[in-house]
């Protein structure tokens, strides 16, 4: 990027101007992060959540979610990592590529539950507002594989083939040149796309709620990822004769089935609040409802007031000082 380079100049830094790269698939993650982050702090809000409360989770979740993607795509590809000749440092380099979202979605669950313990939020009341955001960040990171010319599919002559840039080591020997693939990264993000907005419609038709939309994304994101996957031509470690994510697809819809199943028989009614109790936010101002307030001035140490004739707060008076919320 020439004018961010420019300005590496006008501070006295052209030795990193040469060689830092900006990453358009960073950018497209990045990107999924911010827009996942909105969604999803504005859909706890409306549950009652403090503002901001978002952030005190996602900086769990964010750190474990990129450890455990890396953790996951490390075992599932060890012959890129260990061996003869290969350095091991590689495990660690990140920057090289190579993260896997069934591992981020593992090691995610565990850092929100951390940042859920710590800030009060009940885990699945965030899981079901992080859900419809999870399949908005998803859409806007495999546009990074566009950028990447990476985990395109088979050979096609439909009209909206995909021209990959030779050469490229996913590519399948033979092929002749000019040979059109299929843009599975797009069938992605149209899926993705479309289960946001079946998200949204089940969570408000069938009043989904402890876990259950969240069960429900990981059922709609296993089906399309099972059947995009399959389609891929990019080497994968292949057990029983299915590739691995496939493999982990298939986990995906099985555990959304069993969160669901589960859920409904634990919680057959409604979620009495975004806080576990005992944790509840209260908002600023909202602990005194009375109408008859004292200054410092009219009380007097023994509890007598300098006005005999005013009462103290009866007891059926609409005082709530230091209640709870039960939103």
């Amino acid at each position: 990027m020439s004018g961010f380079t420019g300005w590496l100049h006008s501070l006295g830094l052209p030795q990193y101007a040469s060689t830092l790269e900006i990453r358009a698939y960073a950018l497209c993650i990045l990107t999924g992060i911010v827009l996942a982050t909105i969604l999803t702090s504005r859909r706890l809000t409306a549950r009652g959540a403090e503002p901001g409360v978002v952030l005190d989770i996602i900086l769990w979740a964010i750190p474990f979610g990129i450890i455990g993607a890396r953790i996951y795509h490390v075992l599932t590809h060890p012959g890129d990592y260990f061996g003869e000749g290969i350095e091991w440092w590689k495990v660690f380099a990140v920057w090289e590529g190579g993260i896997a979202i069934f591992g981020s979605l593992i090691g995610g669950a565990v850092g929100a539950y951390i940042g859920c313990r710590l800030s009060g939020i009940r885990f699945w009341t965030f899981a079901d507002a992080l859900a419809p955001g999870m399949l908005l960040a998803q859409a806007a990171g495999r546009f990074g594989n566009y950028f990447n010319h990476e985990l395109f599919g088979t050979p096609t002559d439909l009209p909206w083939g995909l021209e990959i840039p030779q050469p490229n080591d996913a590519i399948p020997v033979g092929l002749a040149d000019g040979t059109l693939f299929q843009p599975t990264f797009l069938y992605e993000v149209i899926w993705n796309l479309a289960g946001v907005a079946v998200i949204l419609l089940l969570e408000r038709k069938l009043h989904l709620q402890w876990g259950k939309v969240f069960g429900v994304y990981l059922i709609w994101y296993g089906i399309g990822r099972a059947v995009f996957e399959t389609m891929r031509v990019d080497p994968s470690e292949i057990f029983f004769g299915v590739r691995t994510n496939v493999w982990g697809a298939w986990a995906a819809i099985l555990v959304g089935l069993l969160i669901i199943l589960i859920q409904r028989r634990e919680h057959p009614g409604a979620e009495p609040g975004p806080y576990r109790p005992g944790a509840e936010w209260v908002p600023a101002g909202a602990g005194v409802e009375s109408s008859d307030t004292y200054s410092d001035d009219e009380l007097r140490g023994d509890g007598a007031t300098d006005s005999p004739e005013k009462e103290p707060v009866a007891s059926g008076a609409t005082s709530v000082v230091g209640a709870k919320s039960t939103n």
